[in-house]
């Protein structure tokens, strides 16, 4: 017997990472909205969603159906430890259209992913006001921080995961635990084709990129999957690299060394092999690196469709 459709609602969408993982455990996207033009394309290849482009900002919420779930990764650029964590940052007020949209819509869950980085910006005072303009709204909200390689994921990717239930409901979520599956990366490249030179990022190497190692070999996980092409790892078949002293290293001798393709950094994240992703290169690595990891979303799809199969009507 067919799965019940669970209809759900996404914000900051992008390619949809997050969106496939739950609709291929029962759930059906009917409304997504991301900023990045080819993102929504992407999106909209694969998906029978109505997805709208552009600032929620500007997004009249009547607009958007009433829906038992809303999910989403609300921009994370200023929560990153990788990047400035300004507390004043214009993009850590993003997550506000996420909370105003769970108030108006009332939905019986919601799923909001970020970095890890969140946990400690302010101090973990963020992270603590987040948490409380949920709660104030309705919801037992539970963050988990997890690592995607812990579920079937082929990556070192640590990431933040937020569950708010409806308090009326009574439920005590607990996220699943590590499957202690790990994937490596020889079982999820085993079958994709060689790359043409347009599906790879050719830019030089910055001093930033050669200050650490960036290669893991076919038995282990990658590293994460970054946004931005210039700081996507190697492939696991380049020469290994040697440290130099501090902060330095170089690539190693004996072989061709170059970055993972775009289509390869897809599969690591989880994304189907024949994927579409539109948009120049740049722009198909930003995509991809931005995502969920398919298969870490179907973790957390799994333990939420019980929960909502029972009390949406």
């Amino acid at each position: 017997m067919d799965k019940k459709k669970i209809p759900l609602v996404s914000l900051f969408s992008g390619a949809g990472g997050l969106d496939m993982g739950f609709e291929n455990q029962g759930f059906q996207t009917i409304w997504a909205n991301d900023f990045d033009k080819d993102a929504c394309e992407t999106h909209k290849a694969w998906s029978d969603a109505e997805v709208v482009q552009g600032d929620i900002g500007q997004v009249d919420f009547n607009s958007i159906p009433k829906t038992p779930f809303i999910i989403g990764g609300f921009p994370c650029q200023g929560f990153s430890l990788a990047g400035p964590r300004k507390l004043d940052d214009k993009r850590n007020i993003l997550y506000r259209y996420f909370v105003k949209l769970v108030e108006e819509k009332q939905p019986l869950a919601f799923v909001a992913e970020n970095v890890k980085g969140i946990l400690t910006l302010g101090n973990g005072e963020i992270i603590e006001a987040i948490l409380e303009d949920f709660s104030s709204k309705g919801y037992d909200v539970v963050p988990t921080l997890v690592n995607a390689a812990d579920y079937g994921v082929p990556q070192d990717r640590n990431r933040v995961i937020i569950v708010g239930i409806k308090k009326d409901l009574g439920i005590k979520y607990s996220f699943p635990k590590p499957t202690n599956n790990r994937m490596t990366l020889k079982e999820i490249l085993k079958d994709i084709p060689a790359p043409s030179k347009d599906e790879v990022c050719n830019a030089p190497y910055s001093s930033r990129y050669m200050s650490r190692n960036r290669k893991r070999n076919w038995n282990e996980q990658s590293f994460t999957i970054p946004a931005m092409a210039k700081q996507v790892t190697l492939y696991p078949g380049s020469p290994d690299m040697v440290k130099l002293g501090t902060d330095l290293w170089r690539f190693g001798d004996g072989g061709e060394t170059r970055r993972l393709s775009y289509r390869e950094a897809a599969a690591i994240q989880t994304f189907p092999k024949d994927m579409e992703f539109k948009g120049d290169l740049t722009s198909k690595y930003k995509q991809i690196g931005n995502a969920v990891p398919v298969k870490l979303a179907e973790v957390v799809a799994e333990s939420l469709y019980p929960i909502l199969e029972k009390n949406y009507a």
